[in-house]
């Protein structure tokens, strides 16, 4: 698991104990678990809460940025106790925080790890095309229109098997077209890419 400079830099901060007591601490931590799941809700216990007013807010919002970043990161690597405890006393956390953290990190896990997996790594793929010509004679805003308009749907992957959802536009002949050109430039590449 690694983090950028400027994040251990704010796990270090979190870490002292002249910065954070431990009451502060927990209450941190505690909202940075919040946070991933309940945006709004732990953004108002951050600031609010009692043990942390006496913090620069700075000083909060960095510290929690680190935090979160850290338990989205465990989470995404599955990382066990041995590999979160010794990421964590790198940043200088005691045993007694760091033990905190792997509880905390241990309730909500199962819920991260479902948060993660329904966000998913990549664009939907495209599983179907279906396309029609329609005829416009008039709009709202033009009194004649008089010019085809193709209506393009595109039946893309789902978790449900029952549901099929689909990316629906309409396009004019010449965006058609220069969609198609596009679409046949990125087939080529891919094609010179793997014959390498």
């Amino acid at each position: 698991m690694e983090l950028s400079e400027e994040l251990q830099r704010g796990l270090h901060r979190l870490a002292d104990p002249a910065l954070f007591s431990p009451k502060a601490f927990a209450a941190l931590i505690r909202a940075s678990f919040l946070s991933v799941s309940e945006a709004q809700a732990a953004e108002r216990a951050l600031l609010d809460h009692a043990e942390l007013q006496h913090i620069e807010p700075a000083f909060i919002k960095h510290c929690h940025a680190a935090a979160t970043t850290c338990i989205l990161e465990a989470v995404k690597h599955n990382t066990d106790k041995a590999g979160l405890s010794t990421f964590l006393e790198d940043c200088k956390f005691d045993k007694d925080r760091t033990e905190l953290f792997w509880t905390e990190y241990q309730k909500n896990k199962e819920s991260l790890e479902t948060l993660l997996g329904s966000i998913g790594i990549s664009p939907p793929h495209i599983t179907d095309v279906s396309w029609r010509l329609q005829y416009q004679i008039k709009s709202n805003q033009l009194y004649r229109h008089n010019r085809p308009d193709y209506l393009i749907n595109l039946t893309v992957e789902s978790s449900d098997a029952n549901q099929k959802p689909e990316i629906s536009f309409d396009c004019s002949m010449e965006q058609l077209q220069d969609l198609l050109g596009k679409l046949r430039d990125a087939a080529k590449s891919l094609e010179r890419t793997t014959q390498m």
